[in-house]
């Protein structure tokens, strides 16, 4: 079993860096760095869960796989250019947002979320 509580240790991550040309990374303001763990599913499977956090700054991308996520701690704003929609997100926020998603992420704060995705043709 793995339990996550807002503002609670989450453990080890390792570096993800922005580089998956499918997402079309475009850093947008600062240097956000990003970082996480995946504790279930990955490279070849259709669903994934783990852990992904954010330092300050903003960047856009396309959204690889169907994502329900819950902050864990931190602030944003992600945008949703795909849907016309803006939202502030803080600890204890969930929100489902669709596979090749166009977003802007706006970290105010680093950001730590929790996340369960699903891609139907695999990762």
């Amino acid at each position: 079993m793995i339990q996550y509580r807002v503002g609670g240790d989450v453990g080890t991550l390792e570096d993800w860096p922005f580089d998956n040309p499918l997402s079309q990374y475009r850093i947008t303001r600062a240097t956000p760095r990003a970082s996480g763990r995946l504790d279930a599913g990955g490279p070849g499977h259709t669903t994934r869960f783990g852990i992904w956090r954010c330092t300050q700054g903003a960047f856009e991308c396309i959204e690889q796989g169907d994502e329900l996520m819950t902050v864990l701690s931190g602030t944003c704003t992600l945008t949703n250019h795909t849907e016309g929609t803006s939202i502030k997100l803080e600890p204890g926020d969930s929100l489902f947002i669709r596979d090749q998603s166009h977003v802007t992420w706006d970290i105010e704060n680093d950001l730590t979320k929790v996340f369960h995705g699903f891609k139907r043709d695999g990762y």
